[in-house]
């Protein structure tokens, strides 16, 4: 076979060469979602629905009567990247949804609004506590939960059942989550109130020794931090209500308003277990100290009643030889007589006293 000249060996080098796309030119790969995406879906009036993938989000925006509901759980910075990018969010939404929490907090971004919450968890007799984050748009809500094991699928399924409540939008949806994490709040405190029956049960039977007394100081310090992080969900929720918010629409502030009132209620339960802790604790040292008091009044007794016979061994073991009693044959049994006779008396006086 003849070779191809050399011209057109250059031409059809040349030709490949701007076919194939420049490296440096290229799109970076949109990185596909893991298992941090629990939920991504829109809805039309709250019927519809649709699962979107993160990377066509932007896609289900600005539609009429539209929500898109998205929750990412424990979500690396390429994933909120990726759904942030297609929310169309500032730069300092992202970097608020990307820092740690350790209170709760509401940012105001104008077309968005950031709540961050803390959940309580009780497993065994410690709290775990992580954060969720609820960014509400006009027809979208975003949630990030980190370090929170238990989901939001409860509230998803209800609203899905009732396309009425869903389609009163975003803030709505957000209200009815913050309702829900309160629910979480409630369940976690019967189990701190379990934990505080049982050390006032063992306090009545027998009192606390160092390692009860240690976790009942760890149980109380507990409760603290439990009610320093949910505290603050009040006034956040109060301000919800309260001050007008471009996202949050006038119809749904009655119901912050509620959520208010059930964080102040819970945050009660919280301070009036702490209190019965301090009680219980007062009490213990009470009680402690009430038994010391009976154990000194016991040595005491019985320190006084040993002390007429060690004084009578003590006068007689001294070795004199001018001791009349000594030669008496009725000494000793008298002596004797004497020392019981002495030690009935004062055990009788104490006994009567209390202190044996």
């Amino acid at each position: 076979m003849a070779a191809k000249p050399r011209t057109e060996s250059l031409r059809d080098a040349a030709a490949n060469a701007l076919s194939e796309p420049d490296a440096d030119t290229m799109a970076p790969p949109v990185p596909a979602p893991g298992p941090e995406v629990i939920a991504s879906a829109a809805y039309t009036k709250g019927r519809d629905k649709v699962e979107v993938p993160l990377a066509e989000l932007g896609a289900h925006l600005g539609r009429r009567d539209g929500l898109l509901w998205v929750g990412l759980k424990d979500p690396t910075a390429e994933t909120l990247a990726l759904a942030a990018d297609q929310l169309g969010l500032e730069p300092q939404v992202i970097e608020e949804l990307q820092a740690p929490h350790r209170r709760p907090k509401i940012l105001d971004f104008g077309s968005e609004v950031l709540v961050v919450a803390i959940t309580v968890e009780v497993a065994g007799d410690r709290p775990a506590f992580g954060e969720t984050q609820l960014l509400i748009g006009d027809d979208f809500l975003l949630t990030v939960r980190r370090g929170a094991t238990a989901n939001h699928h409860e509230v998803r399924s209800r609203l899905e059942k009732l396309p009425a409540q869903l389609a009163r939008g975003a803030d709505f949806v957000a209200s009815e989550l913050l309702d829900l994490l309160i629910d979480r709040y409630v369940a976690a405190a019967r189990q701190f109130e379990a934990g505080v029956e049982a050390v006032e049960q063992k306090l009545m039977l027998r009192g606390l020794n160092n390692a009860e007394i240690r976790k009942l100081y760890r149980l109380r310090r507990d409760l603290l931090r439990t009610h320093t992080l949910v505290a603050p969900l009040a006034e956040i929720s109060r301000r919800l209500s309260r001050v007008e918010m471009h996202p949050i629409d006038a119809q749904s502030r009655p119901y912050y308003g509620e959520v208010a009132d059930r964080v102040l209620r819970v945050d009660e339960l919280f301070n009036s277990l702490r209190e019965a802790l301090a009680f219980a604790f007062e009490a213990g040292l009470m009680i402690g100290q009430a038994q010391q008091t009976d154990t000194t009044r016991r040595l005491a007794a019985w320190a006084a009643i040993l002390a007429v016979p060690t004084a009578i061994a003590g006068v007689y073991g001294m070795n004199f030889k001018v001791m009349p009693e000594l030669e008496w044959t009725f000494g000793y049994p008298v002596v004797m007589a004497v020392m019981f006779g002495i030690c009935g008396a004062l055990y009788r006086g104490f006994r009567k006293a209390g202190w044996l």
